[in-house]
């Protein structure tokens, strides 16, 4: 209940500040659970994610610093999200998606690189999927990269790679990790490619900071 009111209420005050978002390839969405997956590039990114997978409903890895707060847990909670320690992360990092991707009708959002400030992608993604045996589905987003930059209604594009799956038989190692990374990061790249062919992602801080620093 709380998601669906919250999941209008953002559909509400993104059109207002930015306008209609476009998605891509909705298609190509598997009928049950799967991973989305996506390079992580401003803090609202998943935010479009899940509007463009409606209807849909998502849970989402959310770092631990941020259940401190009552309220924000509260509403962090009953918008599924759950809570990881990044720097030492545990067996929940892995348990608790596999156990909502098997047992509830939650599908994942997550992001390989773990912080929108760095491009390594993780074998979490591969672990997971294996695991709760789930297609994971390459997704990215093109637009805005502040708060403030929203309000110059800057199109947004939010477009859906084809659905991959893990082999049941791959190794959990550095050579399987290899395989899915790569997998992700090639339908990353061919769904910028076809939204922009000259699109060049920017970090926003790093931007920033080389202004500073001129």
């Amino acid at each position: 209940m709380f998601y669906s009111f919250i999941r209008v209420l953002v559909w509400i005050l993104i059109y207002i500040i930015n306008g209609k978002p476009h998605f891509e390839h909705t298609d190509r969405l598997p009928k049950g659970n799967y991973i989305l997956v996506g390079p992580h590039r401003t803090w609202f990114d998943p935010i479009y994610y899940a509007l463009a997978g409606s209807p849909k409903k998502f849970s989402f890895m959310a770092k631990v610093e941020l259940f401190k707060n009552p309220i924000l847990r509260w509403i962090l909670k009953h918008a599924n999200a759950f809570p990881v320690d990044r720097k030492h992360p545990g067996p929940s990092a892995i348990k608790t998606p596999v156990r909502l991707l098997k047992n509830t009708d939650l599908s994942l959002i997550m992001f390989p690189s773990g912080t929108r400030h760095s491009q390594e992608l993780k074998g979490g993604v591969a672990v997971i999927a294996k695991l709760a045996k789930v297609p994971i589905v390459p997704t990215v987003y093109q637009g805005p990269l502040t708060f403030k930059a929203l309000f110059t209604r800057k199109r947004i594009t939010v477009a859906f790679g084809e659905p991959f799956s893990v082999d049941p038989k791959m190794k959990m190692d550095d050579a399987g990790f290899k395989v899915i990374e790569t997998k992700m990061q090639r339908g990353f790249d061919s769904l910028d490619k076809a939204i922009d062919p000259n699109f060049h992602y920017v970090d926003p801080k790093a931007k920033a900071r080389s202004k500073s620093e001129a």
